[in-house]
């Protein structure tokens, strides 16, 4: 979640300890010594400025990550909402992305992901070797969609990667609309250049599969698809991600999806130089002045 922090004059005063009920008389009356229980400070995964990435913990914080959501897929890209929602124009939150860990997912009801591909197989092929991470629904408010924002939620991911040890991240990215012709030339170049090798390939469904091998290699402009390829794909693509085997048309979103996988052993490593190697972390993770903190 990356959210702006406001100057000290507009914060709201943060509340970072609470009484225990059953000391609130004794608290009432003036006893000293009633013990307190502290919320732990947040863990910044990355700051610049006054923006700062750390994980939704509170309600407040999920609300806040889901109004931007909201107003990000349903009121810019007209997506078809399944539950309504009210807005807040007063919403610190300004990035989000949705992780989630394989032994989180294990414990309910696996990755969003396996709706569209078929990724149990891989999966359970590559454990207990690769610990797995699904990433997706990355949206940024759009007075902050600059390079550096997107590198700052970059860069807080990969703390978060390291910190549990990640060793392959999967999700959906997606072109805007729900018609895959439009995108027929990026589409196809993914195919020839991105197609995951045998061992990490994945499948959409028989019943959602769209065909991206829609335009032979030769016929394709790299020139023209590098410009029209989504910002988020074309970020995964340098750090050397692979794309699933088909397209998914997402109604909902109005949007058609590509699978991404990306192992950490096959990150271009030019870029460790800039967020860090996965084995370097002790400096990465900042515990900020709990005063600062809503």
């Amino acid at each position: 979640m990356l959210k702006k922090q406001l100057p000290t004059s507009q914060a709201r005063p943060a509340r970072m300890t609470e009484t225990a009920p059953h000391d609130l008389a004794a608290a009432k009356s003036g006893l000293l010594g009633a013990p307190l229980i502290r919320r732990p400070p947040a863990k910044v995964y990355g700051r610049m400025g006054g923006l700062e990435v750390r994980l939704a913990r509170t309600k407040g914080d999920m609300r806040r990550a889901q109004r931007l959501r909201y107003h990000v897929f349903y009121n810019e890209m007209a997506a078809i909402p399944d539950v309504m929602a009210s807005l807040s124009r007063r919403a610190r939150v300004v990035g989000s992305y949705r992780v989630l860990r394989q032994e989180i997912a294990d414990l309910y009801d696996g990755f969003y992901t396996q709706g569209e591909y078929d990724i149990a197989p891989l999966i359970e092929a590559k454990s207990p070797s690769y610990n797995f991470m699904e990433m997706g629904r990355s949206c940024v408010l759009k007075p902050y969609r600059t390079r550096r924002t997107v590198e700052l939620l970059w860069q807080g991911l990969w703390n978060y990667i390291r910190e549990h040890g990640v060793d392959v991240m999967v999700g959906c990215a997606s072109f805007s609309g729900t018609d895959p012709r439009q995108h027929a030339m990026a589409l196809s170049f993914l195919h020839h250049n991105a197609l995951a090798p045998t061992g990490w390939r994945v499948r959409a469904h028989n019943r959602l599969h769209v065909d991206m091998n829609m335009m032979p290699a030769s016929d394709i402009d790299h020139r023209q698809v590098l410009r029209a390829l989504p910002p988020l794909i074309k970020g995964y693509l340098k750090l050397g991600a692979y794309v699933g085997d088909g397209a998914v048309i997402d109604h909902q979103f109005g949007t058609t999806d590509i699978l991404m996988i990306l192992p950490v052993e096959d990150i271009n490593e030019r870029y460790f130089a800039h967020f860090g190697a996965p084995d370097e972390l002790e400096q990465a993770l900042d515990m900020p002045d709990p005063t600062r903190l809503n």
